[in-house]
């Protein structure tokens, strides 16, 4: 564990899991437009059988639902994975001052970052917080080999000036 800075608590996780959900619905919403707005391209291309409802056409086509549903995982992944590899703090991470890293302080890799969110189990994960008190580690941090530590004001606002 990084001596520095303590772990983080349940709920500055979960406070963070909030802020950071708003944000992948607004992703998962633009993700949806723009797939309903491919299928409806495709229709109007008579590439896919006009129909009447294009929604419940895609609700029905075990592909087209199948297709909907990676799109959907694969833009949330790629969003907390993206954060954590990059500044280890995603957007609600860094309003509540958390940061995700390796045992040994440094930013989690690629590989890392896709586990944790497979193991987060959609932040049910994070109860685990709740029953090791000592330890502070929820089951994606185990999983990983990572933790997540809370910053002083002063390291999350140099954090934030590394970025650029």
């Amino acid at each position: 564990m990084s001596g520095e800075f303590s772990r983080a608590s349940f709920w500055r996780r979960f406070a963070s899991l909030i802020y950071d959900a708003l944000v992948v619905i607004s992703l998962s919403m633009l993700t949806a437009i723009l797939y309903f707005a491919v299928i409806q391209g495709l229709i109007a291309l008579d590439f896919i059988a006009q129909t009447d409802d294009p929604a419940a056409f895609i609700q029905d086509s075990p592909l087209l639902y199948g297709i909907r549903s990676a799109l959907f995982v694969g833009i949330n992944v790629f969003f907390f994975a993206y954060f954590w590899t990059k500044s280890g703090q995603t957007i609600g991470m860094r309003a509540w001052r958390l940061k995700v890293q390796t045992l040994e302080g440094n930013l989690i890799s690629w590989p890392q970052a896709i586990v944790r969110c497979v193991s987060s189990l959609l932040g049910l994960g994070n109860l685990v917080v709740l029953v090791d008190l000592k330890n502070k580690k929820a089951l994606q941090d185990y999983v990983s080999k990572t933790e997540v530590i809370a910053l002083t004001k002063e390291e999350n606002k140099r954090v934030y000036r590394e970025l650029d």
